[in-house]
């Protein structure tokens, strides 16, 4: 038979954990892979544990490493990552089980349907937001040059499955606005590595590239006053990545 281990990264996200345990309890094996440096890593493996997954530690450096690591945390041939806030309805889990019997690719996209400040958010940008998670753990590693926005790379086809992930995204403007202080600095580091150097120019036209791709092209105006909040929070971000790449080109002279 055909095995399967779905694999839930988490630090310390304990008001999330138990319920998406206990949606991914089609596996064959759950594995909760837990950021050792977690604050509460006590609490997240006795939450783990009792809920019925695994779990193994490992100090977090960057998102592939980490799922590299996680990927060989198991036995299983196939492999279903499982983000903490996210859910596997019983369509996908049914789903999954019918396409690793008789697979016709080695990685599948899976699609989300994105809860953003408690809305269902279907467009700028965020629907149907493909996620590569369902893996055959033998033909994927993931990119190590991609710390951040981490991309898998197959040894062999794509596919994508139609039920979606739920997912629950980000709580409330504190929430979102904390992540995204952390993922620009990642990026503006990974851009200045590549030798890209700040401009004012651009820190002013992506922003606005930006909230036109995502409010018009990606037709953010149907989901109302909700969609123009994020596509403005969008251009935002590529703002605040260009503000900390000149940060660093300051700091380091460049």
């Amino acid at each position: 038979m055909t095995t399967l281990a779905a694999i839930i990264l988490c630090r310390d996200e304990l008001d999330h954990l138990s319920a998406c345990i206990e949606s991914a309890a089609f596996a064959d094996e759950t594995i909760v892979f837990i950021d050792s440096g977690s604050p509460v890593l006590a609490q997240v493996i006795a939450a783990a544990e009792a809920a019925g997954a695994r779990t193994c530690q490992r100090r977090f450096d960057d998102y592939a490493s980490q799922r590299n690591a996680a990927l060989d945390s198991t036995t299983a041939e196939w492999v279903l990552f499982i983000d903490v806030d996210e859910r596997v309805t019983p369509g996908l889990a049914a789903e999954v089980r019918r396409v690793i019997a008789a697979p016709d690719a080695v990685g599948y996209g899976i699609p989300r349907h994105n809860y953003i400040f408690g809305h269902l958010t279907r467009h700028a940008g965020w629907y149907p937001d493909y996620q590569t998670r369902l893996l055959h753990r033998a033909s994927a590693r993931y990119d190590p040059a991609r710390p951040v926005h981490e991309v898998v790379i197959l040894d062999g086809p794509l596919g994508y499955l139609q039920e979606p992930f739920i997912h629950y995204n980000y709580r409330d403007l504190a929430h979102f606005v904390a992540k995204q202080r952390r993922y620009a600095a990642i990026d503006a580091g990974i851009l200045f590595e590549q030798g890209v150097r700040p401009s004012f120019r651009k820190s002013i036209t992506q922003p606005m590239r930006q909230f036109y791709w995502r409010f018009v092209t990606l037709q953010g105006y149907r989901d109302g006053l909700h969609g123009l909040r994020m596509s403005l929070l969008m251009a935002w971000y590529e703002w605040l990545k260009h503000r900390k790449l000149a940060d660093l080109a300051r700091d380091r002279g460049a």
